[in-house]
């Protein structure tokens, strides 16, 4: 590839290696030069630019990252368009991310110009959660160079990929010594619903007796004859040897004991091991609690259709410390409960009036039998987008009642009747601090899909720099708008009806235009004719 200051007369079909902002254009680093921007070049003064060409045997940026990311995609991950050299593998489904970090080593040392990043060996994953990243660095690569990336990739066994979470049936056995208090054994219920239910699974059968060997033993060989997958022993004391009351109960039923003592904290006094095929995990009192524990990791696993033996317990100390992390990761964390995966939060401002709809609340007017704000809800939602924050303040009871079961936040803007200003002061307000993005929607297009946000999503992902990404249909622009957190300030200070979208003319560098396939994202509903041709179709 040759790279470097190139004349202008030398410069047409060349791409750009600097973004450029002219008077009437912004030229994006990678766009290929037409005789119009060089001419445009030209008017603005310039002599010369840093342009990049692809010489005979050089792949595109883009092509290279997706031949690379197939070679690469193992089973559970899906791969998306390139977008400026990168291609994101995603889940496919809920699971953990296995990694061969040595396969990763080895490919990213082949050559500067290749590159792939994951998330970390054995992490939850969401479905539609970027689980590696393959970027090739410069505009092109040799093809020499990426042939050899792609054969490493190839190299039976996948470098990553995602197991998937499989329902599994769980029994709970809690042994009971005097002075227990019975708010202690329903917090030990709560606590392992809590950590099944976001994996898929359930608990079928709950059991309590006396802390003893033989009625423990029972217990196990009932729920291993009823069909339990992974029986759980929650004791009235902690497990301290190899002959006390859980280990010794499985012994007599007729299981192996795979390990006693995890290197991880909490979970040091942990049990694993099997009873034909029903796995048996021994717990000490610290897993009572919902915060992440040892037993997270091998619970996980098992979820997965991972074996779990004593050699991989034992590798669990690198990282093993969580006494100092704040929750446990779960694959399918409700949107409410904190940002996504992509790092993007959605706020769907719901709060006007609709003054030229009369006397009719235009958000719960419904099209094909959906009101048009839970279609907007339904759109942000299905984008990954994570929480999603419904900004209420006409009718604030009856939106929230329409919205009944999704999972989103709401907020209240006391003083919608001022503007669209003050809902999106209030919906930024309301999203996690370390949100990388926000996800604007407007309640009142009806044909904006799941199409739409996601596109947005996977585009913003992709950059390099902070961007403002916005939906085009024929050139024109419309809605959902998504921003990077780096021009939340500036959103904060906007006022009256207008939003924000004066600040794209304010940054034309970090507009990212997505082009969409159909106008919905152009189309709201304003008017009562509006509405009858939405409804009819004609829109």
């Amino acid at each position: 590839m040759k790279f470097g200051s190139t004349l202008l007369a030398q410069a047409e079909g060349a791409l750009l290696a600097h973004a450029t902002t002219l008077a009437d254009r912004t030229l994006k680093k990678g766009h290929r030069l037409t005789a119009d921007d060089v001419a445009a070049l030209a008017r603005a003064g310039s002599k010369e630019v840093v342009t990049a060409r692809l010489e005979p045997g050089d792949v595109g940026e883009d092509e290279a990252a997706v031949r690379l990311a197939e070679a690469f995609r193992g089973e559970g991950l899906t791969v998306d368009n390139a977008f400026t050299g990168r291609a994101n593998l995603r889940a496919s489904a809920a699971g953990l991310a296995v990694v061969d970090v040595e396969r990763i080593h080895a490919i990213n040392a082949i050559d500067e110009a290749v590159t792939i990043a994951t998330v970390a060996p054995w992490q939850v994953v969401p479905p539609r959660a970027v689980v590696a990243v393959v970027k090739i660095v410069p505009f092109a690569v040799n093809e020499a160079i990426l042939d050899s990336a792609v054969s490493s990739a190839e190299a039976p066994g996948a470098p990553v990929r995602v197991a998937p979470f499989a329902a599994r049936r769980f029994g709970l056995i809690q042994t009971e010594l005097g002075g227990l208090k019975e708010s202690l054994f329903e917090k030990t219920l709560a606590a392992t619903r809590g950590r099944l239910d976001p994996l898929g699974c359930s608990l079928d059968r709950t059991e309590r007796v006396a802390h003893d060997e033989g009625a423990v033993a029972g217990c196990l060989e009932s729920f291993r004859a009823y069909g339990i997958d992974v029986a759980l022993i929650l004791g009235a004391s902690a497990i301290v040897d190899r002959r006390d009351v859980a280990p010794s109960a499985l012994v007599r039923a007729g299981g192996t004991i795979v390990r006693l003592g995890m290197p991880v904290d909490p979970g040091h006094l942990t049990l694993v091991g099997r009873l034909g095929e029903m796995h048996v995990l021994g717990l000490p009192g610290s897993a009572r609690s919902p915060r992440m524990h040892g037993f997270d990791r091998v619970l996980q696993r098992i979820v997965a259709g991972i074996e779990v033996s004593g050699a991989d317990i034992a590798g669990l100390g690198a990282g093993g410390l969580l006494k100092q992390m704040a929750n446990r990761p779960v694959p399918r964390e409700s949107p409410s409960a904190g940002t996504g995966e992509s790092g993007v939060a959605g706020i769907v401002l719901a709060a006007g009036r609709s003054r030229r709809m009369g006397e009719v609340n235009k958000l719960l007017a419904e099209i094909e039998g959906v009101p048009m704000v839970v279609r907007a809800v339904d759109a942000a939602v299905a984008s990954g987008a994570a929480p999603v924050v419904v900004v209420t303040g006409h009718e604030d009871k009856r939106i929230r009642a329409a919205l009944s079961g999704r999972p989103v936040r709401f907020v209240h803007n006391p003083d919608y009747a001022a503007g669209m200003s003050g809902s999106l002061k209030a919906g930024l307000a309301a999203i996690p601090d370390d949100a990388e993005g926000a996800l604007v929607c407007l309640g009142d297009m009806p044909q904006v899909t799941a199409e739409h946000t996601t596109r947005l999503v996977e585009t913003f992902e992709a950059q390099d720099e902070p961007a403002i990404c916005v939906p085009t249909h024929d050139g024109k622009r419309g809605n959902p708008s998504l921003w990077h957190r780096d021009f939340f300030a500036e959103m904060r200070e906007v006022g009256g009806d207008a939003g924000a979208r004066h600040l794209m003319d304010e940054h034309p560098e970090s507009v990212v235009e997505v082009a969409m396939p159909d106008p919905g994202i152009l189309l709201d509903i304003d008017t009562p004719d509006s509405l009858v041709a939405a409804r009819a179709g004609e829109v």
